[in-house]
């Protein structure tokens, strides 16, 4: 049996960083690159989620599948010069090596962002994703999450549009309405 862990990623080993710019290009290749189409040179990944961890408004996520990084994904918080807004953080950078899918690792790193979120108050989460990340908006669906846009010029791969959905999920009452 699988052993499946998701963590919030706050110190990142060499081993952590290299299992991360392998699942990314993992999932890159398969489509599913959270905005890269292209697999880009490793120094770009490492440089990226390095990064990551530098910016105070980002948690990264990560879904250990038997001890192996095989999945991300981030909570980003708004600016605090964004008081209007406040209330709304947004899920992004989610994905899950091809490799290790089917473990409940997406499932999981989507709920730790969510338990995150409330926790610090937010009353609402935010996402987006490509029209053709069939998998993860089946899951975006069957958490609760509400698409109430679609941009049709969203992302651009092969010279070919792709729509985008946006999505939120209220996490409390005091959201809603």
């Amino acid at each position: 049996m699988a052993d499946v862990f998701v963590e919030i990623l706050e110190e990142m080993t060499a081993g952590d960083l290299n299992d991360l710019c392998d699942a990314a290009e993992s999932a890159i290749e398969e489509g599913g690159g959270f905005g890269w189409v292209e697999v880009p040179a490793r120094q770009v990944l490492e440089t990226y989620w390095r990064g990551v961890q530098l910016v105070p408004e980002r948690t990264l996520f990560v879904g250990r599948l038997d001890g192996v990084i095989a999945g991300s994904a981030q909570l980003v918080r708004p600016t605090k010069n964004n008081e209007a807004q406040s209330h709304a953080a947004s899920l992004t950078t989610n994905f899950v090596a091809p490799w290790a899918r089917g473990y409940g690792i997406g499932h999981g790193l989507i709920q730790a962002v969510e338990r995150r979120a409330r926790a610090e108050g937010f009353s609402v989460l935010n996402l987006d994703v490509r029209s053709t990340q069939e998998a993860a908006i089946g899951r975006y669906d069957s958490l609760g999450y509400i698409r109430w846009a679609e941009n049709p010029y969203y992302a651009r791969v092969d010279g070919e549009w792709i729509a985008g959905y946006h999505y939120h999920k209220v996490l409390d009452q005091e959201g809603d309405g």
